[in-house]
């Protein structure tokens, strides 16, 4: 008896041993990451004479890697090619490092990816139009980096997104048409950048929005009466931009500064309130 137990537990234990071992070039891409962000350095470093399951924040499922939380681990550098290799990751987790570079367009990999954070690092440049080719994404978090340019004009395609933040960039341009196209927003983050332009009507598309902040750009023109209609929108931000025109007393109450706005010659104003025609103001005919 003491036998069998004794092979069924080595068994069940060779079990496990295979379901941690990753194929070789999943292991080889980690490592590369590892050296690429100055692995002797972190402050939670790989021993890599040891499985990758012992590795701390990989996570694998049946021999895959399938999530990596390095948050907040010194991470230091760029992101190696490689690294877009781990085609089963759904989850990646980078913030608050000190990762630098361009994203690669080789983001577009990861085709199973549903969050995606790498906020509070130092990457620049433009926000590549193949990240709108992970379809599967629902958080994308970008913010507190030196992005620039424009928004990709594809950015709809990510229409399971429900949380979009990349405030504290240098994004700038107008929004994409087809970002009104996503309908499952709840966060939409685009403060403390560069962006100009209209808002659209089609901002009523956004039934399940939650939080919008566009504080601290350069919008112009009217704002949309359609905010109205966002029954769920609890937290909003619009001031410190150049919108003109007046708004509701209700969209005023929701907006953090009260619409204070910026004139054409940088001076701080209020946009004047629409008061509301009641039954005992209204007219008679």
């Amino acid at each position: 008896m003491k036998i069998f137990a004794t092979l069924f537990l080595a068994f069940v234990f060779s079990l496990n041993i295979f379901a941690d071992t990753v194929s070789d070039k999943e292991k080889d891409a980690l490592i590369k990451l590892y050296h690429a962000t100055n692995g002797s350095h972190w402050k939670i470093r790989w021993n890599l004479s040891l499985s990758v399951s012992t590795w701390y924040g990989v996570y694998t499922e049946n021999g895959k890697v399938t999530a990596i939380n390095l948050a907040d681990n010194n991470l230091q550098g760029e992101l190696p090619q490689e690294f877009f290799e781990l085609k089963n990751l759904t989850s990646i987790d980078l913030r608050k490092n000190n990762l630098k570079g361009k994203l690669s367009n080789s983001v577009g990999n990861l085709k199973k990816l549903t969050f995606f954070n790498i906020s509070n690092n130092q990457f620049a440049g433009i926000v590549p139009s193949a990240i709108c080719d992970l379809e599967n994404l629902k958080d994308l978090e970008l913010f507190k980096n030196n992005f620039s340019g424009e928004i990709p004009t594809e950015i709809g395609n990510l229409n399971q997104l429900e949380i979009l933040c990349l405030f504290e960039n240098k994004v700038e341009g107008t929004l994409p048409a087809s970002l009104y196209k996503i309908s499952t927003l709840k966060i939409l983050l685009l403060n403390d950048n560069k962006l100009s332009g209209n808002l659209s009507s089609d901002i009523s598309n956004f039934s399940v929005l939650e939080n919008l902040s566009l504080y601290g750009n350069s919008f112009d023109g009217r704002i949309p009466k359609e905010l109205e209609q966002l029954s769920n929108l609890s937290e909003m931000n619009l001031s410190y931009n150049k919108f003109t025109g007046s708004v509701s007393r209700k969209l005023t109450l929701r907006d953090a500064l009260n619409m204070t706005m910026f004139d054409e010659n940088g001076n701080l104003f209020l946009l004047d309130i629409n008061e509301e025609k009641t039954p005992e103001n209204s007219i008679v005919n």
